[in-house]
Parts: structure tokens; C-alpha cells; sequence
């Protein structure tokens, strides 16, 4: 058995007008994440860690924002490619932790569903993933409800065949 760890970080801008979606749930408030898809910081993070765990580059090099076939995509779009490749390698996610930063809005009461909805995207059980939530007791931009951020650790396990284990 092989075992790779990813890591991944994400932040993004709140902006007025935006639907704002973490871990492919949406959360009611005024405001969203700006970017070039939807934006959604913590399926990026997971994505750049399963990225990361392979060797890959990241979520940027795969999905660049000077291309418009991106423009507005669904960052579960995005996600369910890498998570498709790392099972093309033959990996399986062995757990994926997850913590989000963000003064507002108070997510505990998402934390379930998106808990849910990312072990769903990554074909995995819900006893796989986990989901924190943290404020930055007001320092930078996440702190003063400007943006919103994301890390995720990855662990990846890969059956080796028999030729090629020494």
C-alpha cells in the first residue's frame, strides 16, 4: 500500500450580489465569493490537496482563469475531474480534513451538509471527511468579513500491484 498526503489552501473575496456556496452547499447571506467559477474556496482547497497528493500542479494550472470555458463553472464541475484522474492513477481518499475561516456567516449550522455534499463529490463516506469551521477573531481580510478562506489535507492510499513493490 502507497499513501500520498495533499495539501491545499484557498481565499476569495466577498462581494455584494454573489451566491455564495462552500462545499458545494449554498449558504443564505448578502454575499458570495468572487472569482473566475463559483468561487467555492473549499472545494478548491480539497482539489489542489488531491492535486497536490499526486504530484499534479494545481487547481490553476488545470482549470486557468484566461479560459473562458471556466467562466462561472461550478467548482464541483472542476472537483469531480480531479477527483476522476486521481481514480484514473488508481488512488482512493483515504480521509480529507478540511477547515474554513470565515467571520460570516456562522457556519456551523452547514457544517453537516457540506460534510455530506463533499464526501459525495469525492465518492467516499461521510466518516472520511471532515468539516471545521473557525473564525479569525478579526485579523486581515477574512477576520474583517471581507473574504473567506479554506485549507484541506488529503490522504490518498494506492494498492501497489505486485511488480512494483520492492
Amino acid at each position: 500500500m502507497s499513501q500520498r498526503i495533499g495539501h491545499g489552501t484557498d481565499i476569495h473575496r466577498l462581494v455584494d450580489g454573489r451566491q455564495l456556496l462552500l462545499g458545494g452547499v449554498e449558504i443564505a447571506g448578502p454575499k458570495g465569493l468572487l472569482g473566475h467559477s463559483d468561487g467555492d474556496v473549499v472545494l478548491h482547497a480539497i482539489a489542489d490537496a488531491i492535486l497536490g497528493a499526486l504530484g499534479a500542479d494545481d487547481i490553476g494550472e488545470h482549470f486557468p482563469d484566461t479560459d473562458q470555458q471556466y467562466t462561472g463553472i461550478a467548482s464541483a464541475k472542476l472537483l469531480e475531474e480531479v477527483v476522476a484522474r486521481m481514480r484514473q492513477e488508481g488512488w482512493q481518499i483515504v480521509n480529507v480534513d478540511v477547515t474554513i475561516s470565515a467571520e460570516a456567516p456562522r457556519l456551523a449550522p452547514y457544517r453537516h451538509a457540506i460534510r455530506t455534499a463533499v464526501a459525495g463529490l469525492l465518492g467516499t463516506g461521510t466518516s472520511r471527511v471532515n468539516i471545521k469551521a473557525k473564525t479569525n477573531e478579526g485579523l486581515d481580510a477574512v477576520g474583517r468579513g471581507e473574504a473567506i478562506s479554506a485549507t484541506a489535507l488529503v490522504l490518498l492510499s494506492q494498492e501497489l500491484a505486485p511488480e512494483r513493490r520492492t
